[in-house]
């Protein structure tokens, strides 16, 4: 019994978006998906070996052992890695400094000496770097009795010179959702994203209303963000400051994009090391 994660390859990186995609109610769809792009696992803990021993009451450092013995006895493939490990901090500060980007968003530090608890996240910590984009707010959203703003539309300028909606900024105060209607309402009716706009209905928003609010592109704030794939921020963005000095066409994808590894994903984990 392994533990990792499943990851898929697209351009060099790995794309979260691409990852979604086979969650679909036909099969066929499914079995479509998989061959266009197949998905690969990458272990990182072994729970149980192949003489069924149970390894979880285990410290992290004797399964990490175990997980290396049993792929050292494994038939090379592309669709099972050994995920990287070490307990070299400087190591690891390389891997934040060069790795992070191309499709992974952190680096995971793990208790050598804890045993394998399900759903107990105590002795594991993400560590992810620091990242800022600064972004025109192209829309926003009401909550119900149209009061207050639940969430302000964040879009960047692409090579054509449209306004693409890639997120959104949520994490507000009651007192800050009433506040953001003096900001945003005056700029009410303008043209909004000129490029990709946010969706309607789906099967994720459950009956949630995706009505939104097109605004004058004047507005620039700057967000922190962790992940950023598939042209848009994979989750939700805190609104740090306004940004009156910067030119809302200065807005660019340019802050976000990541940097190009060629070879793929084995390259990409040769590097680790």
């Amino acid at each position: 019994m392994l533990d990792g994660e499943i990851v898929i390859e697209v351009g060099g990186g790995l794309s979260f978006d691409q990852l979604l995609q086979p969650i679909h109610p036909a099969e066929s769809r499914v079995r479509k998906l998989a061959a266009e792009a197949p998905a690969t696992l990458l272990a990182f803990d072994l729970l149980v070996d192949a003489r069924a021993t149970n390894l979880m009451p285990h410290a992290l450092g004797e399964r990490r052992r175990h997980l290396e013995q049993f792929f050292a006895r494994l038939n090379a493939t592309s669709r099972l890695y050994l995920s990287p490990a070490t307990i070299d901090h400087t190591v690891a500060t390389k891997w934040m400094r060069t790795l992070v980007g191309h499709g992974l968003d952190g680096v995971v530090a793990k208790r050598i000496d804890a045993a394998y608890v399900p759903g107990d996240r105590r002795s594991m910590v993400k560590v992810k770097p620091a990242r800022t984009a600064d972004c025109v707010v192209g829309g926003f959203r009401y909550d119900a009795t149209r009061t207050r703003v639940v969430s302000l539309l964040l879009g960047l300028y692409d090579d054509a010179g449209l306004l693409d909606h890639v997120g959104f900024a949520a994490s507000f105060t009651d007192a800050d959702r009433r506040a953001l209607k003096t900001i945003v309402e005056p700029l009410r009716g303008g043209t909004g994203f000129t490029g990709r706009a946010p969706g309607g209905p789906s099967r994720w928003s459950r009956g949630a209303s995706t009505a939104w609010e097109p605004l004058r592109p004047s507005l620039v704030c700057e967000v922190a963000f962790d992940h950023f794939s598939g042209y848009r921020f994979r989750h939700g963005t805190t609104l740090i400051r306004w940004r009156p000095d910067k030119r809302p066409e200065a807005c660019t994808f340019t802050q976000v994009a990541p940097p190009h590894w060629s070879g793929g994903l084995e390259r990409l984990l040769a590097a680790t090391r």
